[in-house]
């Protein structure tokens, strides 16, 4: 029986996935699952029959099933991660994803695939960049640009053993296993070479807006969202000579394409439509500005794949969005390492580094009392590089970055951050998946933030029982690129003119040629949430005088920057060497190459001691700047440090990562390790 007004289901999977959303984004209107899944008004007239036919037999459970995407860029990547996830939850066949890319999507698809370690899945990367010149000839005002023309040469570019594939555009979501819409291959006739479902507008035929000339196509035309080729049949049939006759015909009376390769397909089924396979309109369900959606959607009975495919996306003017926006949103916030599970039945190969680490997982005693701190040390996170949008300046012989991580509940410094420091941050943030876009929607409404393009948020996902904060850290300095970096923590404001002064400083220092140098931020804190920045040394030993700044946790632990010599930078006038001293962790300035953090240090303790420990065993020199100062903000005791005050097992097991830690150091320095004993054998402070 038809349900009057409303999209007869979205599959059993798919509602599970809208009460999950309910709770990960229920706190937010805009997010929250709302009561317009109930939808107003009766099926149209002109019902799509397509929505009810039947589905052919699924292909075998293991067999390998080939996904192509057209990727490019930073948002792009953001929307294809999410595609993904539609695609791993109902999956139940092992998949194998081929990507253009360009080298921005390169690079963070490549770094999430490698942390993510999904088992039965293969990615392989193509170069956008090479295809452009085949397709750069025709004429788009589409604003996919270039990319939006690539699908047209994906037979030549994908592998020639490759008999068939399905394309997607990177902002549909799965409702349903894709193996479902693989098993259409097996409905082409020997003739058919394309599956494609019927374009949900009336674009095509010409009637939009006056005066609107679209280009050649069969009825309605198709929509080239979700495609189904079989590539050995286009490679045999001249595929390339052909769409590229057509495309050069149309446009002798036409100035360009509007909606990129669509419009090539469509004009070349217009000429031989015995090449198209149609497709049930529950496979490609299309959202855009002018869509007659609804025809297909009041009268299936199991939608399949949504398809924003409006240049608004999510925020589309459509009365029924609102029903569907909950599963994107839903696979948005979805903790994507709950997709790690294996294909029961289906052998299939590890992800690359996935045995040795099953291997020592399996090593770790449960009855260890450091289990959690031994297992943290093994977790692999999911990393997302380069979230949003970054524009790095061009590159500078003495340019600084400032490295730093931080959790959700840190976000509040960031926007004074920016305003202190107007050089290159390459930030790493611990966030769950709902949190990276709650951070994303604090950033977009951020004049300061989102005005910033030399900021890099690297977003390092959740998981485990402690703050793996020597692998945030890290995460930030691999993407830092400039020359030097400014290792800081969150929590610390940079005197205004410290950018441009460290800059100075490295060029008078002559710090190039391999010469191993930390240069010294002396680091100062207040007490008080509200109080006014000092913008030069003079002020600053003035609120010092005055009792308003302190040296840093001086209170509580001034062994950490003792060695800075505080007294000596009062009166320097140039740069001074210090020495290395037993629990030392200053704020540094390094070149880029240094050695990165030791990340078994998770949760609180001894993770930047070990750090200046490191530096100082391979030779660094440490010189304190002058004119340079940090100033530390108050803020709520974090949970690790609450954990490491209230619980002796904790410290024990710091301990012991100490202990283990100076074993290595002797294994790596011999002999000149020794003076690092001292260290251990200092009682553990606070800090």
């Amino acid at each position: 029986m038809l349900l009057r007004g409303r999209p007869r289901a979205l599959g059993a999977g798919a509602l599970l996935l809208l009460l999950i959303g309910f709770f990960l984004f229920g706190g937010y209107p805009e997010y929250g699952l709302r009561r317009a899944t109930v939808l107003d008004g009766g099926p149209p007239a002109g019902l799509n029959h397509s929505a009810c036919a039947p589905q052919p037999p699924l292909p075998p459970k293991c067999e390998l099933l080939h996904v192509a995407i057209v990727c490019a860029g930073h948002n792009s990547s953001r929307e294809a991660v999410t595609l993904v996830k539609s695609l791993l939850f109902y999956r139940k066949n092992p998949l194998h994803l081929h990507l253009v890319t360009d080298a921005v999507a390169r690079n963070i698809l490549e770094t999430l695939f490698r942390t993510w370690m999904v088992p039965a899945v293969v990615v392989s990367f193509y170069d956008a960049e090479k295809l452009k010149p085949l397709i750069s000839w025709i004429p788009n005002k589409h604003y996919s640009g270039l990319y939006g023309l690539m699908k047209l040469v994906l037979p030549g570019v994908l592998p020639p053993s490759l008999a068939q594939a399905i394309i997607l555009d990177t902002d549909v979501t799965f409702a349903s296993d894709i193996a479902e819409l693989w098993a259409f291959f097996a409905h082409f006739s020997d003739k058919q070479v394309i599956g494609l479902v019927e374009n949900q507008s009336n674009w095509y035929l010409g009637n939009i807006w006056k005066n609107h000339r679209p280009w050649p196509a069969l009825g309605r035309g198709f929509n080239t969202g979700v495609i189904l080729l079989r590539l050995d049949r286009l490679r045999q049939a001249g595929w390339e000579q052909m769409w590229k006759r057509t495309a050069k015909r149309e446009l002798l009376a036409l100035p360009a394409t509007s909606l990129a390769d669509q419009d090539i397909f469509n004009a070349v089924i217009k000429e031989h439509p015995d090449l198209v396979q149609p497709l049930p309109c529950v496979w490609n369900v299309q959202l855009s500005e002018h869509t007659l959606a609804e025809r297909c959607y009041l009268e299936a009975a199991d939608l399949k794949v949504i398809h924003w495919n409006s240049p608004k996306k999510l925020r589309v003017k459509n009365k029924h969005a609102a029903f569907f926006r909950n599963l994107y949103l839903t696979f948005l916030g979805y903790d994507g390492k709950l997709l790690r599970r294996d294909l029961i039945g289906c052998p299939s190969q590890l992800p690359p580094g996935a045995e040795q680490l099953q291997q020592a997982l399996a090593q770790l005693d449960e009855e260890d009392p450091c289990f959690e701190f031994r297992r943290q040390q093994l977790t692999v996170h999911r990393v997302h590089i380069t979230f949003l949008p970054h524009q790095p300046l061009p590159p500078h012989p003495h340019d600084v970055t400032l490295v730093a991580q931080l959790s959700m509940d840190r976000l509040q410094m960031l926007e004074a951050l920016c305003r202190h420091w107007p050089g290159p941050m390459s930030l790493a943030l611990y966030l769950t998946d709902a949190e990276a876009q709650q951070f994303l929607r604090f950033v977009e409404a951020s004049p300061v933030l989102s005005a910033r393009q030399n900021v890099a948020y690297h977003v390092v996902y959740r998981e485990g029982a402690f703050y793996p904060v020597n692998q945030l850290r890290n995460v930030a300095l691999a993407q830092a690129l400039t020359p030097y970096v400014f290792l800081s923590d969150i929590d610390f404001l940079p005197a205004y003119s410290l950018y441009d002064y460290l800059r100075v400083s490295i060029e008078q220092l002559g710090l190039g040629g391999g010469r191993k140098t930390a240069l010294v931020v002396p680091a100062f804190e207040t007490l008080h949430y509200r109080f006014s920045f000092p913008s030069s040394k003079a002020e600053l030993l003035a609120l010092l005088d005055a009792g308003s700044l302190y040296t840093f946790r001086y209170h509580e632990w001034p062994r950490g920057h003792a060695p800075t010599d505080y007294a000596r930078w009062r009166e320097a006038q140039k740069p001074y060497q210090v020495q290395w001293a037993a629990d030392y962790e200053p704020y540094v300035v390094v070149a880029r190459d240094c050695p990165r953090y030791d990340s078994r240090f998770v949760g609180f303790g001894w993770n930047k001691v070990a750090h200046i420990v490191e530096l100082d065993a391979q030779g660094y020199e440490f010189l304190v700047l002058p004119e340079a100062f940090a100033i530390h903000l108050p803020h709520a005791p974090s949970l690790d440090i609450s954990r490491f005050r209230s619980s002796f097992t904790y410290r024990d097991c710091l301990q012991t990562l100490k202990e283990e830690f100076h074993q290595d150091l002797s294994r790596r320095y011999g002999a000149a390790a020794l003076k690092y004993l001292t260290a251990l054998r200092q009682p553990q402070g606070p800090a």
